[in-house]
C-alpha cells in the first residue's frame, strides 16, 4: 500500500517516464521480503485471537522476518510448549516446508508436566488443522539431543529457553543444546534465539536463578558450538525491565508470581527485556 501511494505521488509530480518508474518500482519492492506476506497472514489469523494479546511484547511478525523464515523451509522449534509460536510457524511452512516440534523429553524422574505437555501437543497434532503435518520429536539438554535428522534443517528457533538449560545443567546444558542445533542444521542454516536478557554488569552465576541470561554468554556458547553471529535486533527489547525482581523474570507478566503484590507496577513494566540473535552454521 505504501509503495502504491509513493508511486502515485511520483506520477503527480512529473515522474512520467515509464522505464524510470518501472525501474524505481522494481528496486523499491525488492527491499520488501517476498515471504513477509505469509508471515503477516499467519500472525493476523483468527485462530490466534486469544494469543495475539501478547504480540505487543513478543513481536512475532518482526521477529520471524528478522530470522528470515520462508514457506519452503524445514524448521525446528525447541520446546514449543502450548504452541504459541507453533500456530504461526506451521501454517507458513505447512504446504511447502516442514515443521519439527522438539518437545519435552519425559525421562524417568522428569517433572510431571513434561509428559502432560508432550501428550497435549500430540493431541493437537492429531486433531487441530493448524498443527497438521507436524513431526514431533523430543529434546533435553543432556538426555535427548537428536531433534531432527542430521544436516536436514534450514532453521532452528528457540524462544526463552536458554535459561532453562542453564538452570538444569549449567554450562554443559547450554553447550549441549547449541551442539544439537548445529548438528541438525544444514550448512548455511539459521539459528534464531530469543532470550530474557540480563544486564552485562550483573554476574551470571550469582543470578543464575533469575531466569535471565547475559547476551555475551549466549553468543559465546553459540560460537563455541561453531555458529557465527550474523545479526542482532532490539525488536524484543524492553528498557523498563531491570532484570532484578523478587521472583526473577517470573515476577513480570504473564507469570506475575507475586500475585496482587505490586501487580500494577509489574504490569506497567510489561514482559521481560529480550535479546534477539541470528546465527548461521
Amino acid at each position: 500500500m505504501k509503495t502504491k501511494i509513493l508511486i502515485k505521488k511520483l506520477k503527480s509530480t512529473g515522474f512520467r517516464s515509464f522505464v524510470s518508474l518501472a525501474v524505481f518500482t522494481s528496486v523499491l519492492t525488492a527491499t520488501i521480503p517476498a515471504y513477509a506476506s505469509s508471515i503477516a497472514k499467519a500472525v493476523q489469523s483468527d485462530v490466534r485471537a486469544e494469543q495475539s494479546a501478547r504480540d505487543q511484547y513478543r513481536h512475532p511478525q518482526q521477529t520471524l522476518e528478522f530470522f528470515g523464515l520462508k514457506p519452503n523451509m524445514t524448521v525446528v522449534e525447541i520446546w514449543p510448549g502450548g504452541g504459541w509460536y507453533t500456530s504461526i510457524i506451521n501454517p507458513i511452512v505447512q504446504e511447502h516446508g516442514k515443521y519439527f516440534a522438539a518437545n519435552f523429553h519425559p525421562y524417568e524422574g522428569a517433572p510431571a508436566y513434561y509428559q502432560r505437555s508432550l501428550d497435549g501437543f500430540k493431541q493437537k497434532v492429531a486433531t487441530n488443522p493448524v498443527y497438521k503435518g507436524i513431526e514431533v520429536t523430543e529434546f533435553h539438554q543432556t538426555k535427548a539431543l537428536n531433534i531432527a535428522p542430521e544436516s536436514s534443517v534450514d532453521m532452528v528457533l528457540t524462544f526463552r529457553n536458554v535459561h532453562n538449560w542453564y538452570l538444569g545443567d549449567g554450562d554443559i546444558g547450554v553447550e549441549n543444546a547449541f551442539k544439537a542445533f548445529y548438528k541438525a542444521l544444514k550448512k548455511g542454516g539459521v539459528l534464531g534465539v530469543v532470550e530474557h536478557r540480563m544486564p552485562e554488569s550483573l554476574d551470571q552465576v550469582e543470578n543464575k536463578n533469575s531466569g535471565y541470561m547475559k547476551q555475551s554468554y549466549v553468543v559465546a556458547a553459540a560460537k563455541k558450538a561453531g555458529f557465527k553471529l550474523v545479526a542482532t535486533s532490539e525488536i524484543n527489547a524492553n528498557p523498563k525491565d531491570t532484570a532484578q525482581h523478587p521472583r526473577g523474570v517470573w515476577t513480570l507478566p504473564p507469570s506475575l508470581r507475586l500475585g496482587e503484590e505490586d501487580k500494577a507496577k509489574y504490569l506497567a513494566i510489561g514482559e521481560s527485556d529480550r535479546m534477539t540473535l541470528k546465527f548461521v552454521k
